[in-house]
């Protein structure tokens, strides 16, 4: 299984967009002075919140104060005159528009109160990530910031103050210093401060047991460690701090100070995965999945450096998420070592060739994930991006660079290019090339070796290598492997055409020519390169769906599995007719799938998943890269099991289930570009 953690954000400066364009504040700035004084109490049996926010705006221009249109405000003043009916707003929020004023800083008082949405803990992880309401129950209590749980002003960055009651049993918190709270009969307060600009403010609350540690940051920092979990994971609190003080380390020593004094792992009844400054709030189960501390936990561990102590300008692309995924997801495989490493690389490539042309979008257009190919682009194209910089700058360069980007934009709003001048800065290159083929471009080159031929040289041998593109043509630096009698030696070709010819001097007898064989270059990998994976039929929207169960229970399983499967309502054709020329998904029990493969002529299933578990899934390619995915089951309760695992396993291309538990999985091997000199 494998699990990708979404940074949570405020949206509410997209969802009022058109607003904020004619006349508020078109976007986050860290010299508006924006300041919340926040006193809120929840009852999350009876879903009920009151508060009081006190906000005050330096800043002269027209300001949108916005809440959520699941509360209303009981009492509002702006500089003690009464603030009057919304005026403006959206579906899920209520706008008020504030004018502008020469007369120094504003004050806005405002009351307000309202219900809470239960807490659906039915969600799976994909749900979970989508739903912006603010929620609560017993269990747990999560306000994001996206749900206008608060009155704030929409397009800016605040520091905040949040005194927080909740009855007796439950703790809360919010992203923040922690400093001071009290736990009687009576109930729970506390009170946090965040004074640096933020995007947003998101609220947590449970029946948690708290642990504590301390460590000491760079420059002799204390910074606090907290766990705030569950009883029923309680034990699971240690091995949690402990690691959260590895991964500071790690990442002050290659970036610079934690910018803050705290970091706090919270739980949640729900399968989220989401990250702010200062914290982590991730679900019971996701938690107790032995790898997420050693992977996702240092991605959010990360996300304080980038994306929560620098922030992306998304109205310009974020980058933040591919840069995490480099120096966290990645960074760990490296640290495994070069196997680890390149297959996470084949991953990335097997992924993005999974999408079909045209599916998905220029890089500097990724805002966040929504789907599965806005993450290939955003997290996987992005990562690799970072990659080939480091490969042509230097490792010492590249780490140098981000440590000047981290001093200069520190607690700002940054952009692509401000992360460009670093690079620029630090190597004495100009990279406007590099940059703007890989954020502007949709895709990603198709290349290829069209000819190989040796010959004698003075020097020994002379190889001369031929390689083509797709156009537009990119700038591309090839690496490729001449293999010889003496072993292999790696040359890095400089492709800046659509055909270009390199002639190579080597000394010992050349006997073949491969392509990027350790994967170090983003593109479009061939048809014949490519293993089929599951993932395709996930993210390709031209995907056709054939159910082989007519009727009864076996076909209702079916068709949740492919709306599952796919994110959205199947485009289910007739099994009696031809297989279309496109990516195809079949699901049915074993028997029907046996029989359906047999009338086709298409290959019998594997010997490696033969007779294997309650459920199996294959890929199969076929002409022109078309795969074809392959669902079989023992019954319809087999094949009802697979809902919610098997979507978590795109990446492979077989797999065996008994009941909802995985036992088998692998993916076919790749096939490398090679071509053998005569």
């Amino acid at each position: 299984m494998s699990l990708s953690l979404s940074r949570v954000r405020s949206v509410t400066c997209i969802l009022l967009a058109a607003l904020v364009a004619t006349g508020a504040a078109a976007a986050a700035s860290v010299t508006t002075a924006i300041e919340y004084d926040i006193a809120v109490r929840i009852d999350p049996v009876a879903r009920r919140i009151e508060g009081r926010s006190v906000i005050t705006a330096a800043a002269a221009g027209e300001l949108m104060l916005v809440l959520g249109r699941r509360f209303e405000v009981t009492h509002a003043l702006i500089d003690g005159a009464p603030l009057g009916a919304s005026t403006a707003g959206t579906v899920n929020m209520h706008a008020w528009r504030i004018a502008r004023s020469q007369r120094g800083p504003r004050r806005i008082e405002v009351h307000w109160r309202g219900e809470l949405a239960p807490l659906d803990t039915s969600l799976d992880h994909r749900q979970t990530l989508g739903r912006i309401e603010a929620a609560s129950s017993a269990a747990g209590t999560f306000l994001p910031d996206s749900s206008g749980w608060y009155p704030h002003l929409a397009g800016t960055l605040a520091s905040y103050r949040v005194s927080l009651e909740l009855p007796p049993g439950q703790r809360g918190l919010v992203a923040g210093r922690l400093l001071e709270e009290s736990d009687t009969a009576e109930g729970y307060r506390a009170r946090f401060e965040f004074p640096f600009p933020a995007e947003g403010i998101d609220l947590m609350a449970g029946p948690y047991t708290v642990e504590t540690d301390t460590m000491r940051g760079a420059g002799g920092k204390p910074i606090q460690l907290r766990t705030y979990f569950h009883p029923q994971i309680a034990e699971l609190a240690r091995k949690y701090l402990d690691e959260v003080k590895g991964y500071v380390e790690f990442y002050e020593t290659w970036i610079g100070e934690y910018p803050f004094t705290e970091f706090s792992v919270v739980s949640s009844p729900t399968p989220t995965g989401f990250g702010m400054p200062t914290l982590t709030y991730l679900g019971i189960e996701v938690l107790r999945l032995p790898f997420i501390r050693a992977t996702s936990l240092g991605h959010e561990v990360l996300h304080n450096w980038w994306g929560n102590g620098v922030y992306p300008d998304y109205a310009h692309g974020n980058w933040s998420e591919g840069l995490t995924t480099f120096m966290a997801d990645y960074a760990y495989k490296e640290r495994e070592g070069p196997e680890a490493a390149h297959e996470m690389r084949l991953g990335w490539l097997r992924d993005f060739a999974a999408l079909a042309p045209g599916q998905d979008a220029p890089l500097a257009a990724f805002t966040s994930r929504t789907h599965g190919a806005s993450q290939i682009v955003g997290y996987n194209k992005a990562a690799m991006m970072f990659l080939m910089l480091r490969d042509q700058l230097g490792r010492d360069t590249f780490d140098r660079a981000l440590q000047l980007f981290w001093r200069e934009q520190r607690f700002r709003v940054a952009t692509w290019v401000d992360l460009r001048r670093a690079f620029e800065t630090t190597s004495g290159q100009d990279l406007r090339v590099f940059f703007e083929q890989w954020l502007t471009r949709a895709g990603a080159p198709t290349v290829r070796i069209a000819e190989a031929v040796r010959t004698r040289s003075d020097a020994g041998h002379r190889v001369t290598v031929t390689l083509e593109q797709s156009a537009p043509a990119y700038r591309l630096r090839v690496p490729v492997a001449l293999r010889s009698e003496g072993g292999e030696e790696i040359r890095v070709l400089d492709l800046e055409r659509g055909r270009q010819t390199f002639t190579l001097e080597l000394r010992a007898r050349p006997l073949a020519v491969a392509l990027d064989p350790d994967l170090r270059l983003f593109r479009r990998l061939l048809p014949d390169e490519a293993p089929p994976i599951l993932r395709q039929v996930m993210v390709d929207r031209t995907v056709a769906t054939i159910l082989l169960p007519e009727s009864g229970e076996a076909h209702t399983a079916a068709e949740m599995l492919a709306t599952k499967l796919q994110n959205r309502a199947p485009r289910i054709i007739s099994a009696a007719n031809g297989l279309p020329a496109l990516p195809t998904l079949v699901i049915g029990l074993h028997a029907q799938v046996d029989a359906w493969l047999a009338y086709r002529q298409l290959p019998a299933r594997p010997e490696i998943v033969q007779g294997k578990g309650s459920a199996q899934a294959w890929t199969v390619s076929r002409p022109q890269g078309v795969t074809l995915t392959l669902v079989s089951a023992r019954d319809a309760g087999a094949l009802a099991a697979l809902a919610r695992p098997l979507p978590h396993y795109g990446r492979q291309s077989y797999i065996v289930f008994d009941g909802a538990k995985m036992i088998e999985r692998g993916t076919w091997p790749m096939r490398m570009q090679v071509m053998k000199l005569e």
